[in-house]
């Protein structure tokens, strides 16, 4: 692999997050992609809360954020549960938490999703994390997700994603354009849900995402170092 291949697939590993959130994920596939997040760099790892406290001990003290989901992967759990499962999953060491924002609250006009956001935002800073909410582009129109970015802004959401990848339709260039013309320039997007190939990757990167979730990370860098 020449010089400029290799810089250009770790440049690309710092965007992206190693993702598994697969309901029939093993342990010994859990037990493999510590080391493998380690080995190509990536900026995040990001498995089911149930195996946070192993994948902590795997990273050890390596450059690679740990993150798990919150409310995953509809929504609408009460309040309680979510705050729950911050808490429970930070004292596990994870280091950024990906929480489904109610969609069902949201397309019912109530502000309570706002408030939800704001208590889950207020907690995980308190123990210095940083906090992605995921709005499920795809079941919203163009205003209903400028309406809900301005909100999780405004809750103090560190970052906004787009997806959680089992929804028909993952992220898409439109939508994450239509988020960076909405959001402050301190909150983040993470782009999530479908994305296969480096190619999609970094188009996705140059609509303004600053994160890309994926499971096939490391095909992504492994084809765009090759390309």
């Amino acid at each position: 692999m020449d010089e400029q291949n290799t810089s250009r697939q770790i440049s690309l590993a710092r965007y992206l997050e190693y993702t598994k959130l697969s309901p029939t994920l093993t342990y010994e596939e859990v037990d493999r992609m510590a080391g493998e997040a380690k080995d190509y760099g990536f900026i995040g790892l990001c498995v089911p809360p149930f195996w946070v406290k192993k994948v902590r001990r795997d990273l050890g003290d390596a450059d690679v954020q740990l993150v798990t989901v919150v409310g995953f992967p509809l929504g609408y759990q009460m309040t309680e549960t979510k705050l729950r499962e911050v808490e429970l999953t930070i004292r596990d060491g994870a280091d950024e938490l990906d929480m489904v924002m109610n969609l069902s609250a949201f397309k019912s006009g109530m502000p309570w999703v706002k408030i939800e956001i704001a208590k889950c935002a207020a907690l995980v800073h308190e123990h210095g994390c940083l906090l992605k909410v995921i709005i499920e582009t795809t079941y919203l129109s163009d205003e209903e997700i400028a309406t809900a970015c301005k909100l999780c802004a405004d809750a103090g959401a560190d970052f906004v994603k787009t997806s959680t990848g089992f929804a028909s339709v993952g992220a898409t260039e439109h939508h994450v354009q239509l988020m960076r013309k909405v959001l402050p320039s301190n909150v983040g997007i993470k782009a999530s849900g479908g994305i296969k190939t480096a190619q999609q990757a970094m188009a996705l990167i140059e609509a303004g995402a600053d994160r890309i979730g994926a499971s096939g990370a490391i095909d992504i860098v492994k084809k765009d170092a090759g390309a």
